[in-house]
């Protein structure tokens, strides 16, 4: 006997709720690695290993030990966009996702754990961590988010990807919370402060490893529909030119992209750089900058909730571009911010956390719209690709700057062209048309 509607509607909600455990287990590394405790601490490392002109030589290498880490999230954007290809190709071609984000998962939990050993004037190893963590990070967001399609029908996809955020922000909250108590209480518990980072880096690895176990036994395979036994290697990037030629078909898809890969570049930018932008410009400590954050991740658990309820009253795309205008007045005013004045930091820090989550999680349903009927990996692996292809070049912008001038204010101010470009592109992106031309229903708001 086949299954009733009542039993297809549990069994997809069940899915649904294993699917934004991912998000519980991974957004941990966001938060308290790549947001607050990595920037600064890899960059105090390196400043250890640094010569009398404030300058360390990865392999011969000239480069200032306040830069090491945007080029080190820079150097892993570029390697997960050689890698993601391959990986996205493998899927598509077998429709065995589970073991190939197991391993990109578990890949990357492994290396956020070996941070421990990060100590002294280890920088190399730290930015080799970085570079596998936050690689293998990409790749698993890229499998993950393909599962959209295939687990919420058009007119959920904006509530469920909206609450897969907010899952991760909650989780990202909680753990903060635990490791300001571990950090701020370190002579307490027989830690020095170095000893306390070490240990909430590691943390994050093994909570990403410990529930990523959940998604692993609720998310389902599907059978593959794409024939072919080439070989991966080659596969890989003759899918990634396959998908973009057909996208020529879909130019509207194709414009979305662009729109997308530009402004979020600049969010992404703004995750990673912020906490170092607040200790080496604003002078701000390390206890200020976990509150800030943890701050954020409250807040966006409500912005990613509310974002999703406008977006039913006023459309995705109205919401995600009055999103950008309000990222880019904050990170204006974030220039003009007094060094040693927290509270003018968690006032910048409550305005990214209203916006944060819902522009990235209207995003993804947006464009899960956008996607033509049995294409959803291969094109989920190409908006990965471009949200990774050019999240190198805002960090690298804004180590550049940094290093060109010496001013993190100048380096941060140069981010508002990412936002203020993605909204010109994207508000000049017809989305009730690039869904029809994809072969899709278009949803009454959109």
């Amino acid at each position: 006997m086949g299954t009733t509607a009542a039993e297809q509607v549990a069994d997809r909600r069940r899915e649904q709720r294993g699917w934004y455990f991912y998000d519980w287990a991974c957004s941990v590394y966001s938060t308290s690695v790549l947001t607050v405790f990595l920037g600064p601490y890899l960059t105090s490392v390196a400043e250890n290993a640094a010569d009398t002109d404030g300058f360390v030589h990865p392999f011969g290498i000239p480069v200032r030990a306040g830069s090491f880490f945007a080029y080190s999230v820079s150097l892993s954007v570029i390697v997960a966009v050689l890698v993601m290809p391959l990986v996205g190709a493998a899927a598509d071609r077998t429709g065995r996702k589970k073991p190939l984000l197991a391993a990109a998962a578990y890949t990357g939990a492994a290396a956020t754990t070996a941070m421990f050993f990060l100590d002294g004037d280890r920088y190399l190893l730290g930015g080799a961590l970085l570079v596998v963590a936050n690689a293998a990070q990409s790749v698993a967001m890229m499998l993950y988010n393909s599962y959209l399609p295939q687990i919420a029908p058009p007119e959920e996809r904006d509530a469920v990807s909206s609450r897969g955020w907010a899952f991760g922000y909650a989780a990202g909250a909680l753990v903060l919370v635990l490791n300001l108590v571990l950090y701020l209480a370190h002579d307490k518990f027989g830690l020095s402060e170095s000893a306390a980072v070490r240990i909430c880096l590691a943390s994050a690895g093994l909570w990403w490893g410990a529930f990523a176990l959940v998604p692993l036994r609720r998310l389902r395979d599907r059978r593959s529909t794409t024939e072919g036994t080439t070989a991966p290697t080659a596969t890989g990037f003759r899918q990634l030119a396959a998908t973009l030629r057909d996208m020529r078909r879909h130019r509207l898809t194709l414009a979305f992209l662009l729109a997308y890969l530009v402004y979020n570049d600049g969010i992404q930018t703004v995750i990673s750089q912020a906490s170092l932008y607040g200790s080496e410009e604003l002078g701000l400590g390390q206890s200020t900058l976990i509150g800030a954050v943890l701050l954020v991740q409250v807040l966006a658990v409500a912005g990613a909730l509310l974002l999703g309820r406008l977006a039913r009253t006023y459309g995705a795309k109205r919401t995600i571009l009055g999103s950008l205008v309000a990222w880019t007045v904050t990170l204006a005013a974030g220039y003009f911010l007094p060094a040693g004045a927290p509270v003018w930091f968690f006032v910048l820090a409550a305005g990214i956390g209203l916006v944060l989550g819902g522009s990235q999680a209207l995003s993804r349903s947006l464009f899960s719209h956008l996607v033509p009927p049995g294409k959803e990996a291969e094109y989920f692996s190409a908006y990965e690709v471009s949200d990774r292809g050019m999240s190198w070049l805002g960090p690298l912008l804004f180590g550049l700057t940094y290093q060109l001038t010496g001013s993190y204010r100048d380096a941060i101010i140069s981010l508002v062209a990412f936002f203020a470009l993605g909204f010109v592109l994207l508000a000049r992106v017809p989305v009730r048309q690039a869904i029809s031309e994809a072969g899709n229903p278009v949803p009454a708001r959109i």
